[in-house]
C-alpha cells in the first residue's frame, strides 16, 4: 500500500509528473549532506511551508531503496518534483478537480492507503510474542541454528562435473569406491588425513588446506554430503558417501548448535512479521467484507 502511495505521489503511478521524475537508486548517498533542525521550514509555496520534519516524513513514504538517495545527492532533485506536485494539487484545486468524484474516490484510497502502511507498522512494533509460541518455533527449526566444519577427501569417478585431475586416471564409480575405501583404511590405521587430502583429493578448492571446509549451516551442501556430514560426532570418520562429484570421505572437525537464549532476539525479528501478518488476516476475516462474485469472480481455494 505504502510502496503505490509513494510511486503516485512522486508522479510514477501514471499522474501528469511522471515524465520529470528520474530520482535514481544508482546515485551514492552522500555523507556529508548539511543538517538542519526539524522544525525548520525547507520549502514555501506561497502559504504552504514545509519542515524539515515533515520533508522527512515524505522521503520515509518512499520505496526504501530509494531513501538514501532522496536524503542524499538527490534530495534537491526529490524536493523539486514535490514542489511540483503541490504546484500541481493547488493549481487542481483552483480548477474544482477536487470536487469531482474521480479525486475523492483516489483521495479516499490514497488516505486509506498511507493509514494501512502506518497501522501495518504499528502492529508489527507492537505485537505480542508468547515465550510458548517463541520456544516452540525454536524446537521445529533447531537444525536451522546447527552449523559443522568438516574435513574431507573427494575420489572423483566418471561423470563427475569436476575435471579429471591432471595425473589421475578417469576413475569408474566402482573403481573410484575402491580407492575411497583404500584411502579411508589407511586413516584408520593412523595415517594424516590432511595429508591424505593434499595428495590423494580431487577437490582443487580444499586440497591446499588438507581438506578443510569451513562452517556450514543445512542447504549448503549436496544433500548427500550434508546429510552425512551432519550425523558425525566431532572426530568421526565417515563411510564412503557418494555425491555427484564422486565418493567422499568426511571427518568431522567442529560441531555448533545455538541455544534458545542465544537466538531469541533474531527469533522475534523473524516471527513479529509473522504474527503481524496473522492479525491482519484475522481483522480482515472479522471485517465481514464481500466481493461480488459476477464482477471479480469466485475465490480460490
Amino acid at each position: 500500500m505504502r510502496f503505490f502511495t509513494a510511486l503516485a505521489f512522486l508522479g510514477l503511478a501514471g499522474t501528469a509528473c511522471s515524465q520529470t521524475v528520474t530520482l535514481s537508486v544508482e546515485q551514492p548517498p552522500s555523507k556529508n549532506m548539511p543538517s538542519v533542525p526539524p522544525e525548520r521550514v525547507v520549502i514555501s509555496i506561497g502559504d504552504l511551508q514545509i519542515t524539515a520534519a515533515q520533508f522527512d516524513q515524505m522521503v520515509d513514504a518512499l520505496p526504501e531503496n530509494y531513501r538514501p538517495v532522496a536524503r542524499g545527492t538527490g534530495r534537491r532533485q526529490f524536493a523539486e518534483n514535490v514542489v511540483r506536485i503541490l504546484v500541481l494539487a493547488q493549481e487542481g484545486r483552483r480548477r474544482k478537480i477536487d470536487e469531482t468524484a474521480v479525486f475523492k474516490t483516489q483521495a479516499m484510497f490514497s488516505e486509506a492507503s498511507v493509514m494501512a502502511g502506518l497501522t501495518s507498522d504499528n502492529i508489527k512494533k507492537n505485537v505480542k510474542l508468547e515465550e510458548a509460541e517463541l520456544r516452540k518455533h525454536f524446537d521445529a527449526h533447531k537444525s536451522d541454528y546447527e552449523r559443522v566444519r568438516v574435513r574431507h577427501i573427494l575420489v572423483r569417478m566418471r561423470g563427475s562435473p569436476l575435471p579429471v585431475t591432471p595425473g589421475q586416471q578417469d576413475l569408474t564409480e566402482a573403481e573410484a569406491l575402491a580407492k575411497v575405501q583404500s584411502i579411508r583404511k589407511q586413516i584408520l590405521e593412523g595415517a594424516d588425513f590432511a595429508d591424505l587430502a593434499r595428495t590423494q583429493s580431487d577437490d582443487p578448492e580444499t586440497v591446499p588446506t588438507g581438506g578443510e571446509i569451513g562452517f556450514f549451516h543445512r542447504g549448503q551442501r549436496v544433500p548427500s554430503f550434508e546429510e552425512a556430514a551432519f550425523a558425525l560426532d566431532v572426530g568421526q570418520l565417515s563411510e564412503p558417501v557418494q555425491t555427484p562429484f564422486g565418493y567422499h570421505i568426511i571427518r568431522m572437525e567442529a560441531k555448533e548448535s545455538k541455544k534458545f537464549e542465544d537466538v531469541r532476539a533474531e527469533l522475534e525479528q523473524k516471527m513479529r512479521p509473522e504474527q503481524a501478518q496473522r492479525m491482519v488476516e484475522e481483522l480482515t476475516a472479522k471485517s465481514g467484507a464481500m466481493l461480488d462474485p459476477e464482477f471479480f469472480g469466485i475465490a480460490k481455494k
